[in-house]
């Protein structure tokens, strides 16, 4: 977990505030492994001195808390202390609690039960839109730099066209994960309904060039597609 913490240059600080164990230490633990640092907060009576404190680029909010202050209240409190991105996440889905959470100053609403990957995928959206995302991410010795276009092994920069510079943005922020060919084709070239043979040309391509300067980071993975990771 905590080398995983070390791919990036400056983790982005994630808070979660909610009071189930159950639904809090998933979380937490889910933004670890995808390389944020991530606390948890059963209430928000100390939010001032955890903004004070950590300084957050995201909290994650629960509706309804113990203690003096739900999360409506904790909104107000983080928007007088700073910019940092808010997800509401609650159980309950009436449009007038969605409403009062955006208006009030959230960035997105999700409601329970909520799979921990679109959690995920909506943070990373909410950190791009207020530019507190990543632009380079490391893994190892390879280096992706998304602001500058560049994918780095080591001292080499390699000369990567612009789809292999998508491809290992990709790759590299799903690491550890094995990703399906046409997750890959969605995510790099916007569409699904295509030969998954082009998928497989461009990766070994890039593999190609990344291997050319140090040991294999992009491994298959039989049936399933193909994974990123630093074999130790």
């Amino acid at each position: 977990m905590a080398d995983k913490k070390q791919d990036f240059r400056t983790a982005r600080r994630v808070v979660v505030v909610e009071d189930s164990d159950a639904i809090r230490e998933p979380v937490v633990a889910a933004f670890a492994d995808a390389g944020y640092t991530a606390h948890g907060a059963v209430s928000g009576d100390d939010l001032e001195q955890i903004i004070d404190g950590r300084r957050p680029d995201l909290f994650i909010l629960d509706v309804m808390l113990p203690g003096g202050r739900d999360g409506f209240d904790l909104i107000e409190v983080i928007r007088q202390r700073c910019d940092a991105g808010i997800i509401m996440v609650t159980a309950r889905d009436h449009i007038d609690d969605r409403l009062r959470g955006l208006t009030g100053g959230a960035d997105d609403y999700l409601v329970k039960p909520f799979l921990l990957d679109e959690l995920l995928a909506r943070a990373s959206a909410v950190l791009r839109r207020r530019g507190r995302a990543e632009s380079a991410v490391s893994v190892g010795d390879l280096l992706v730099d998304s602001d500058a276009g560049t994918v780095t092994r080591g001292d080499s920069v390699l000369d990567v066209t612009a789809t292999e510079l998508r491809l290992a943005e990709f790759l590299i922020t799903q690491r550890g994960r094995t990703v399906t060919k046409p997750q890959i084709l969605q995510a790099v070239w916007g569409y699904d309904a295509y030969d998954v043979n082009l998928v497989e040309v461009h990766v070994s391509a890039l593999r190609r060039k990344m291997e050319a300067h140090g040991p294999r980071l992009i491994h298959t993975v039989r049936g399933l597609g193909y994974v990123l990771r630093v074999d130790r």
